[in-house]
């Protein structure tokens, strides 16, 4: 099982020169000991896997579909949409993540059956108001639950190659997880090997014959490496409105690191750098495209995906070649007007931020004039609200 060593490195190097951080003992003890348990746990069972279940050496991963585009532009939902046509596509829930061995998984699910079958769904009920305390408060910016569909990229979290180190701790200086295509060759192929091992035990778990479906902002860097793994990928790429978008997920994270007790001076250089991948997340998916014409795509803006779900996720299906099954059809139909009145509270302001509303449109204004988005001149104001809580 790979573990990324460099990476390990920078952290601890980090954490370690941050001497007036109150939670600096705590992050090393983390560092130090629990992560190298973690990661020999997670290596004995990776191991394991292939004693286990032999036909993992033969399995394939064909035609997988990845959701990319900018945080925020509706890649939570559109994956929740296609993840509800369970016949087709396997993906990994949030629990699922942190154990990427296919025996790990086996193991809990025989734990869920023996608390169904002989202890009154107890064990259940404690992880229920675990889940409802720990992600409920936040629902409003983000559904979040260990029993819901999540960002791919977190399954190789054992492999120290996670955006959640950055989450906690403003470092998005110190490790790079969006610019994969620009990679040394060799890292970059021993990162999507590890994840293309993950994705093929998670297929065996819910349907060898499936098509894995991915959804992960941070992969709009990956699209090359991601084609150059999976000669047969498909992509969809979500469109969003830059002046809404780009300050959502600036506050959202902002938040994150807020809710940690850090400043903002601490953050200040990685929201700047966040700042700059928010370009990046349209620029680079765009021009990697159009580099692999044969690569099937479709491009969904997060209007159409909002106001016609079921129409756009026609259309996505027609643009990668796939046929709709009759039930998910009937499920289309009765979530339609579900889905388009899901509203939320969740409220930021491109003034809170160094970069304007005029310099989004100059860096993006192709993108501006391709989709028509509303500019500065003939908008309403700054201050946004997000009109879909699934807008991540």
């Amino acid at each position: 099982m790979y573990f990324d060593l460099q990476y390990y490195w920078r952290v601890l190097r980090h954490v370690w020169s941050l001497k007036t951080w109150p939670g600096r003992t705590r992050t090393l003890v983390r560092l130090l000991v629990l992560v190298p348990l973690e990661y020999m746990f997670n290596a004995v069972f990776f191991t394991l896997d292939y004693l286990f279940f032999p036909s993992l050496w033969r399995q394939r991963v064909e035609k997988p579909v990845f959701i990319v585009g900018h945080a925020r532009s509706g890649t939570t939902l559109v994956h929740r949409l296609l993840a509800a046509d369970g016949e087709t596509f396997s993906y990994f829930l949030y629990w699922e993540m942190f154990f990427p061995s296919l025996l790990q998984k086996r193991i809990i699910q025989l734990f869920g059956y023996i608390d169904e079958k002989c202890l009154g769904r107890a064990l259940n009920k404690r992880l229920v108001a675990w889940d409802d305390k720990t992600f409920g408060p936040y629902r409003h910016m983000h559904n979040m639950s260990l029993w819901n569909s999540e960002e791919d990229q977190f399954v190789m979290r054992g492999a120290f190659v996670t955006q959640q180190w950055s989450l906690d701790i403003p470092m998005m200086d110190v490790i790079d997880l969006f610019h994969v295509d620009q990679m040394p060759a060799r890292k970059r192929r021993r990162w999507l090997h590890h994840y293309r091992e993950c994705i093929k035990r998670q297929l065996l778990l819910n349907g060898a014959n499936k098509i894995h479906l991915s959804k992960n902002p941070v992969m709009s860097g990956w699209v090359g490496a991601l084609i150059e793994t999976f000669p047969d990928a498909r992509i969809v790429v979500m469109v969003r409105d830059p002046a809404q978008c780009i300050p959502s997920v600036l506050k959202l994270v902002e938040l994150s690191w807020q809710a940690k007790g850090w400043k903002r001076p601490d953050y200040e250089g990685s929201l700047q750098m966040l700042t700059d991948i928010s370009f990046e997340s349209f620029h680079h998916p765009a021009k990697i495209l159009s580099l692999h014409p044969d690569t099937p795509q479709a491009v969904v803006d997060y209007r159409e995906l909002t106001t016609q779900p079921r129409a756009t996720v026609h259309a996505i299906y027609r643009a990668l070649g796939m046929s709709l099954t009759d039930s998910f059809y009937r499920y289309l139909q009765s979530q339609e007007e579900r889905e388009k009145s899901h509203t939320t509270d969740f409220r930021y302001s491109i003034d809170d931020y160094a970069v304007s509303r005029e310099q989004i449109e100059a860096r993006l204004g192709e993108f501006y004039d391709k989709y028509h988005w509303p500019r500065a001149a003939t908008d309403s104001g700054d201050t946004a609200l997000d009109n879909h809580y699934h807008g991540s």
